[in-house]
């Protein structure tokens, strides 16, 4: 039986459908989740797509992450559940304390909508394990708030821990400090990354199919738990 992960959906999710089907061209089975349920419904690993969850308007982030099935969510990653965070929902986990740092406004004041060159500067994780160490990847970047920020004590602590597990190559796209583009929390079951690697699954919606790996790298890590 093919590994159950769960997308979350949030009034303003714009990326649940496209994340869904990522999960299930990888070989999973893909369970959508409403953000106000109190269960994950047994899932193995869980993505909060990209968006605008309902409370934007304050801070990307801030309301949504109280939502009930955050509860759950927040439990279950302590316990070592992969859960992935795209654009919105890497802000949502900032938000829940569950990866530090924030993301504000970029830095150039505008939306940015681009195909983004990036290095994977980690594969110790369930979600890159597919990459090369130092493979350079295109994804799509989407994003009017999607530069990281952290103080100096964070940043250093993300670098001499290897918890930067992407970077911004060719240009930085949003003002994120050192270039980041993906960090994992300290047991790097947790990522969040502000580029979309569910459009860069198929031909026709990407310039490359790079972010099939991230799919493909934690079907194979929940395969070899069973």
């Amino acid at each position: 039986m093919a590994p159950r992960i769960g997308v979350v959906t949030f009034p303003g999710s714009l990326d649940d459908s496209d994340a869904l089907r990522a999960v299930r061209l990888a070989g999973a089975e893909p369970v959508p989740l409403w953000h106000a349920n109190d269960t994950l419904d047994g899932v193995s690993a869980v993505i909060l797509p990209g968006g605008f969850s309902y409370g934007d308007y304050l801070r990307c982030g801030a309301i949504s992450r109280f939502s009930p099935v955050m509860d759950e969510l927040i439990k279950a990653a302590g316990a070592g559940m992969p859960v992935l965070g795209i654009c919105n929902g890497f802000q949502i986990l900032c938000e829940a304390h569950l990866l530090p740092g924030a993301l504000i406004r970029n830095d150039v004041r505008t939306f940015v909508c681009k195909d983004q060159a990036m290095r994977v500067e980690s594969v110790d994780t369930p979600w890159s394990s597919h990459f090369e160490q130092g493979q350079e990847i295109t994804i799509v970047l989407k994003n009017g708030e999607g530069g990281y920020v952290a103080d100096q004590g964070t940043l250093d602590r993300l670098e001499g821990e290897g918890r930067v597990v992407f970077r911004y190559l060719h240009g930085n796209p949003n003002g994120s400090y050192r270039d980041i583009a993906g960090i994992s929390n300290e047991r790097g079951n947790v990522v969040g990354l502000m580029p979309h690697p569910e459009h860069n699954v198929d031909p026709l919606t990407g310039p490359s199919l790079d972010g099939t790996a991230f799919f493909t790298s934690v079907l194979d890590f929940l395969t070899a738990k069973v």
